[in-house]
């Protein structure tokens, strides 16, 4: 295509009729085009670069704020209108419809710069002046709020822009495939089941069968083969168990009782000691599996 590509194959068209009264090919602005553009006509003032692009008057007036470097809860209210004015003024020349919010707006910033000239009246005891400013402070405030949470929820991801969606085939005939089995969850398996079942287990409790009478025995047995004194704590085997151990107490206390045994200490805290008595060395009757008792030794 040609540099005048958007009028390729028209003919530019003869000179103006120098007769009076001949009409103009068009008329732009009301000012008469006489000939046609051999290239893209552009129409003067067509284009317009805005430098600071604004959603509202709220956010002119944030941004003048921000730009003056100045406190929003004490806004200076002469400065501030003066340059709203300035912009809008600018505005309306371009764009009527466009500059009525802000019009609005400028109404607003003259009337709080007409109350704060004139005198307030005396509050009441206890109680604020109100400030002109308060609402159109609370306005910007939270203007600013929303924009902020605007700005962190534009920052997030956001699909078609930052990343696409990617689409996938599944074929939903195929046929499932089941992970393999390894040795490691058979054995934690196998012990699950295995703590589930003891938790099922019954306990029986059941009487173990002690003759005090044997024991007797065991006891006249021991002291005979150690010439008849023995200690007394080495008169007992931790292995018995504390059945065993307290059914072996009672069978020396019987002992003791019958006079086959006597228990003595030589001293107050010394070791205690168990030994035959008079010498002899004598066994109770043991209870036999048939019945028949064993006497004892003469």
């Amino acid at each position: 295509m040609s540099e005048n590509g958007l009028l390729e194959g028209i003919e530019p068209p003869p000179p103006p009729a120098e007769a009076a009264g001949a009409e103009p090919v068009a008329r732009i602005y009301g000012q008469p085009l006489e000939q046609l553009p051999l290239d893209l006509y552009i129409p003067p003032d067509a284009l317009a670069v805005m430098l600071d692009a604004f959603e509202g008057p709220l956010d002119l007036l944030l941004y003048l704020i921000r730009k003056a470097n100045v406190n929003i809860l004490d806004i200076p209210m002469a400065p501030l209108t003066r340059q709203y004015l300035d912009y809008v003024e600018a505005m309306r020349s371009r764009n009527l419809e466009l500059a009525a919010d802000y019009l609005v707006m400028a109404a607003m910033l003259i009337e709080i710069k007409s109350r704060m000239l004139l005198p307030r009246p005396k509050a009441a005891e206890g109680e604020e002046v109100e400030d002109p400013r308060a609402e159109l402070v609370r306005r910007l405030v939270e203007y600013e709020q929303m924009k902020l949470a605007a700005a962190k929820l534009d920052a997030l991801p956001q699909a078609e822009r930052d990343f696409a969606w990617v689409e996938v085939w599944v074929e939903k005939s195929m046929v499932r495939r089941f992970p393999d089995v390894n040795v490691v969850d058979l054995q934690e398996a196998w012990t699950a089941i295995l703590r589930q079942a003891k938790l099922h287990k019954h306990h029986r409790v059941q009487r173990e069968e002690l003759s005090v009478r044997e024991h007797m025995g065991i006891i006249l047995r021991q002291l005979r083969e150690t010439d008849g004194f023995v200690e007394f704590v080495r008169m007992f085997e931790p292995a018995m168990g504390v059945a065993g151990v307290v059914v072996h107490f009672l069978a020396m206390l019987e002992l003791a009782r019958e006079h086959l045994v006597e228990i003595t200490q030589t001293e107050a805290f010394d070791p205690i000691y168990v030994r035959l008595a008079d010498g002899r060395s004598v066994e109770p009757a043991v209870e036999q599996p048939d019945g028949d008792a064993e006497q004892p030794a003469g």
